[in-house]
């Protein structure tokens, strides 16, 4: 018997097993969530300063997360693809997509985060450590700020923690003695959180790893996915500017203009556009957003292309002369005529562009030149394993498996998606 479960079932399924396993996480964040507008009533001025990206993120992954089935019940009419049937291809892109929206509640660590490298170090997959807790310090003053910056140290998670140490066991005699890799420490009782009179030991699961630094191989892996989907996004989005503006242009008006585009078009596809790309990259910085502006400045060709050759064969038929002897402006020949005929060619397009430029980032990031250093990327993860690829292969294996998994599922979508909206290539 197949399971035919559609897409909408699979994100509520999703949704859903983020709700119970990090039921907790959740109600902490919307609890500083209300701390900060209780602050902004309170002072506004210090409200606006405790504001950074790690808390916009937390917080807009809150709200979003609220959002998410309401989204759904109000637009289901509008968002039929969801009720297609799930395929490998659509799995991966939901995963994708759900650790681009909700990172922070699928892991509750900071992706940077490392702890006595020593006990942590390139652990296998599904290796458990013990962490004891101490109690901590400098505990804020009873006022709204206090309060929120309590709740925020609690929730956000940062890259180094002081109240928790990794160890193998621990003694309990006056003094809290424990080891670590065989090496004695001790400590005094006063500085341990107790729980029914023992020291409060938790375990804490590496379910895919660590790297050489003890950070967490699974977190790095959902933070990697919301910089590749980031990128790729942005850079699609700025090609889908320039060759839909430039096509357009060129098809349109004719002549010098369009011969002097189709000369640089024709140029720039000439020779492989990543050796152009490393080469601004390496003169001018990698910033996250000088790495999506060149990629999508590298990417445009092809669309450009494509919508020239399409506004050729348009310009001449009665409805798009009938358009312009109505007095229609460029802007609205374009939105108006010319975008509805050519938008199945160009989504087609700028999905296998999308895989394009993830991969490109990922090669940028493995030679050091992309977002590796600043953010977790495949690439840098990829590039760090290969020096550990006989003692340590889920470095390398997971980023390399995910990002193999990105990009066939974005081609089988492409693929699928040109069949549907492809008559012809439905008959066939």
């Amino acid at each position: 018997m197949k399971i035919k479960l559609k897409i909408w079932q699979c994100l509520f399924l999703l949704w859903l097993i983020i709700l119970i396993v990090r039921f907790e996480q959740l109600i902490n964040i919307y609890k500083l969530i209300f701390s900060w507008f209780i602050l902004i009533i309170d002072d506004s001025k210090a409200a606006l300063a405790q504001v950074n990206f790690d808390l916009a993120d937390i917080f807009i992954s809150g709200l979003l997360f609220i959002l998410f089935p309401l989204i759904f019940f109000f637009f289901k009419k509008k968002l039929l693809f969801l009720f297609s049937r799930v395929s490998f291809a659509s799995i991966v892109l939901i995963l994708l997509v759900i650790s681009f929206l909700f990172a922070p509640l699928i892991t509750n660590r900071n992706p940077e985060f490392y702890k006595n490298i020593g006990m942590t170090k390139l652990l296998p997959p599904l290796s458990a450590v013990n962490v004891l807790h101490f109690e901590k310090e400098n505990m804020q003053p009873i006022t709204s700020l206090g309060k929120f910056i309590s709740l925020r140290d609690e929730v956000a998670k940062k890259s180094f923690n002081d109240n928790i140490e990794y160890v193998d066991s621990t003694l309990a005699n006056g003094k809290i003695i424990y080891y670590q890799k065989g090496i004695q420490k001790e400590i005094d009782n006063k500085n341990v959180i107790f729980e029914n009179g023992k020291p409060l030991i938790t375990s804490y699961t590496f379910y895919l790893g660590s790297d050489q630094f003890g950070r967490d191989v699974l977190t790095r892996l959902v933070y990697g996915a919301r910089i590749s989907l980031m990128v790729g996004l942005g850079s699609v989005f700025i090609s889908l500017l320039i060759g839909l503006i430039l096509g357009f242009l060129a098809g349109y008006t004719g002549g010098i203009f369009n011969t002097i585009f189709s000369r640089i078009t024709d140029m720039f596809l000439s020779f492989p556009i990543i050796f152009l790309v490393v080469l601004i990259l390496a003169l001018f910085g990698n910033s996250l957003i000088s790495v999506i502006s060149i990629l999508g400045f590298a990417g445009w060709m092809s669309l450009f292309k494509i919508v020239k050759t399409e506004v050729l064969s348009i310009k001449d038929k009665n409805y798009f002369i009938s358009a312009k002897l109505l007095g229609l402006s460029k802007k609205q020949l374009l939105t108006r005529e010319v975008l509805p005929v050519i938008i199945v060619p160009i989504v087609v397009n700028l999905i296998f562009q999308f895989g394009n430029v993830i991969i490109a980032e990922s090669a940028l990031s493995y030679l050091g030149l992309g977002l590796g250093e600043n953010y977790p990327s495949w690439g840098s993860m990829i590039q760090s394993g290969q020096e550990y690829l006989s003692s340590a292969w889920w470095m390398i294996f997971f980023p390399g498996m995910i990002l193999i998994l990105t990009l066939l599922s974005a081609n089988s979508f492409g693929l699928s998606l040109n069949r549907k909206l492809n008559p012809r290539l439905q008959n066939d």
